[in-house]
């Protein structure tokens, strides 16, 4: 829901060139699989590449579907969901992952039970919508189906937000008009960054340390 937009208006202006996206779960070597750039959480951009904020903030949330919650008790606290069915998410690394909550600096992770372990976010957002379990998931991804009614967010006080989603490539070699495109499209697109910015790169562009 994020890139999307931002990839096709990207080929709408510049139709001369191939756009090829790669997807994986795992942290991947941009540099050494041959790729331009990669799209990363803020938090996990390596310290020597220049980081551009596609998405200033983002946070993750639980979710269910209206016709779930009819049956069931709403989760006031993370270890309700021990008393509830969850979509559970595979990392590329192999493990499960355990949900992660914080409020008024206490944090709390829950390896939450459930029916279905997926690894793509798409599909878990699929098992939601259609009442298996409750989901954890970006805001962003839930956002449309939040306002239609068809799936109601809790525990919204244990989910603050956190450094979003940004566009990163190396420092280390020359910027090729493609990518440099690239990158004016997502500054002149994403939302008020401001201080997001300045805490992600130093005066030279770098990322800060």
């Amino acid at each position: 829901m994020v890139l999307r937009p931002l990839l096709v208006e990207y080929l709408r202006r510049y139709p001369e060139m191939t756009l090829e996206v790669a997807t994986d779960n795992a942290l991947v070597d941009i540099v050494a699989l041959g790729f331009d750039a990669g799209f990363r959480l803020a938090e996990a951009v390596p310290p020597d590449m220049i980081a551009v904020p596609v998405l200033p903030q983002s946070r993750m949330v639980v979710v269910g579907s209206a016709d779930y919650f009819r049956a069931r008790a709403v989760p006031r606290r993370p270890v309700d969901l021990l008393q509830h069915a969850c979509i559970r998410a595979r990392m590329a690394s192999g493990r499960i992952y355990h949900w992660e909550f914080s409020r008024r600096g206490e944090s709390v992770e829950i390896d939450v039970p459930g029916p279905l372990i997926l690894d793509d976010s798409d599909l878990m957002l699929e098992a939601a919508l259609c009442g298996t379990g409750l989901a954890y998931l970006s805001d962003h991804a839930v956002q449309e189906h939040l306002a239609s009614g068809q799936l109601v967010q809790v525990l919204d006080d244990w989910t603050p937000p956190y450094d979003g989603l940004c566009l990163y490539f190396s420092g280390r070699r020359h910027v090729p008009a493609k990518l440099r495109a690239l990158i004016d499209l997502v500054r002149e697109r994403r939302p008020n960054h401001g201080r997001m910015a300045q805490a992600l790169t130093g005066p030279d562009g770098r990322p800060a340390p």
